[in-house]
């Protein structure tokens, strides 16, 4: 099936149906890795699951309120293959706000209510995806790595399970730091 920009970068109040774009590329991605450490990230779930050779573990994340794209100032999660390319925040207390991808000495305690806060508060770990795929979210316009598409600990861990982030993964602060140890930096993340 060929899907039309619009239908990746339509409005987020349009249902999407994901089936195709999982049946596409997570069964190469999957043979691609299945003898090693990978991360799969669905967004129709709003879950992130590890896979190792010998285990797999899912956590609920929240993705992009904006929906699904790979524009620039778009405000959304991009989809295709990507790596980890920087770890950032190894051994930072839960909590530990980052601005610029640097510990700003704040520490704030983490929202369990359903409460948006209106900031993009980045906390614990920043796990940063570069995209593997030209055109799709590698290069010009639709670069995961220059629009700092991260993994990373949140406030707002009540909204967690429902997009609500600003393009990023956002996931609760003690699931991200299991994650950080689990992976290390060349890690392949699918998102679909």
């Amino acid at each position: 099936m060929i899907f039309s920009s619009a239908f990746f970068y339509g409005c987020s109040s349009v249902p999407l149906d994901y089936s195709s774009y999982e049946n596409i590329n997570f069964q190469e991605f999957g043979e691609k890795n299945k003898n090693r450490t990978h991360v799969l990230i669905n967004l129709a779930k709003q879950e992130l699951t590890i896979k190792t050779p010998y285990s797999s573990k899912t956590y609920p994340i929240s993705s992009s309120a904006y929906g699904i794209g790979s524009v620039r100032d778009s405000l959304k999660t991009p989809l295709g293959a990507h790596i980890i390319s920087e770890k950032i925040g190894k051994g930072a207390k839960i909590g530990s706000v980052f601005k610029a991808r640097k510990f700003t000495g704040e520490i704030v305690v983490p929202i369990t209510e359903e409460i948006d806060i209106k900031e993009d508060v980045i906390t614990t770990r920043i796990l940063w995806l570069d995209g593997l795929e030209i055109g799709k979210n590698k290069g010009g316009n639709v670069d995961s790595k220059s629009r700092y598409i991260y993994i990373h600990g949140t406030a707002e861990e009540g909204l967690i399970g429902e997009p609500a982030s600003l393009g990023c993964i956002r996931m609760k602060n003690s699931d991200v730091i299991k994650l950080f140890n689990r992976v290390r930096k060349g890690t392949q993340v699918l998102i679909y």
